[in-house]
């Protein structure tokens, strides 16, 4: 079973999870967001160093504290990247009592029945065990609904399960993202499906706990008996491309509700920036996140 310290934290802390997942289809939209044009790298090699070096520099931050952040989630080349001369998962719990978790997804499918699957995930077994040798707790795996349909909401969900039950299996704790896009039409009604295939799912996993990663709902507490489910280590909320106040302001209205931030945390971060300046706006960023997540 997972770390019962982690665990425990997990479950109960106060605090917030940090999306540091970006990947190779998002990862030229956040390095320009960061200050760094397209023209400073021209592989994906050099691009993920710059990444890196980003994500590096939020690490080290003093205001990256584990009194605010209770965890990060990581993109898999992370992993074999190192901070003080150690792995970046170990370092996060060793040094920072912050709990590291793995983006696992490859990415969606085109858009069917009005929702994108996530793509097959090649030997994710394998990837499973060595995330688990790394020190990383739990992983994180996206699907994104564009509308109330019925039976995509189904397979979307049905996915979700079918893969955190391989986490599970590897003694890891899945976060399943079955993100309803704020564009969407139907958004409430699409919520209103989600939710019931959830309960549904969560019939069939056991004595486990999983977590849920949910865009923040248009009706305020809505999730509250979601939260409250004992199969539910804690439901986590990602941004979904709201700006980082009118995001925090929602989620404030959702208690229980914590936050698993991305672009709403790196909002005015800059390449540029000196450390003094770079300290000063995340450690704003950090906190307006935190108390949202524990009002």
């Amino acid at each position: 079973m997972p770390a019962s310290e982690q665990l425990e934290r997990f479950a109960n802390g106060n605090g917030f999870i940090a999306a540091l997942d970006q990947s190779g289809g998002s990862t030229p939209k956040a390095l320009r967001l960061y200050g760094i044009d397209d023209d400073r790298y021209s592989t994906d090699e050099e691009m993920f160093d710059l990444i890196n070096t980003a994500r590096t520099r939020i690490v080290l931050s003093s205001s990256f504290d584990s009194g605010r952040v209770l965890g990060a989630i990581l993109f898999q080349g992370t992993l074999d990247r190192r901070v003080d001369g150690v792995g970046f998962a170990q370092y996060l719990w060793d040094s920072k009592g912050i709990i590291p978790f793995l983006k696992i997804d490859k990415g969606l499918r085109d858009q069917e029945d009005g929702v994108q699957l996530m793509k097959d995930i090649p030997d994710l077994g394998s990837t499973l065990e060595d995330a688990r040798t790394r020190g990383v707790f739990g992983t994180k795996e996206r699907s994104v609904i564009h509308e109330a349909s019925p039976e995509g909401i189904r397979r979307v969900v049905e996915q979700q399960f079918d893969v955190a039950a391989h986490v599970l299996a590897a003694d890891l704790v899945p976060i399943l993202e079955p993100e309803v896009s704020i564009d969407a039409p139907d958004k409430r009604e699409a919520e209103e499906l989600l939710k019931t295939e959830i309960f549904r799912g969560l019939e069939g996993i056991g004595d486990a706990q999983v977590a849920v990663k949910i865009t923040i709902p248009t009706v305020d507490d809505f999730y509250a008996d979601l939260i409250a489910h004992p199969r539910v280590a804690r439901v986590v909320a990602l941004s979904g491309g709201y700006p980082r106040e009118d995001a925090c302001a929602r989620l404030s209205r959702n208690p229980g509700l914590i936050a698993s931030f991305s672009r709403a945390l790196l909002d005015g971060l800059t390449d540029q920036q000196d450390d003094a300046a770079f300290d000063r706006t995340l450690d704003d960023s950090i906190d307006a996140i935190y108390r949202a997540s524990v009002d």
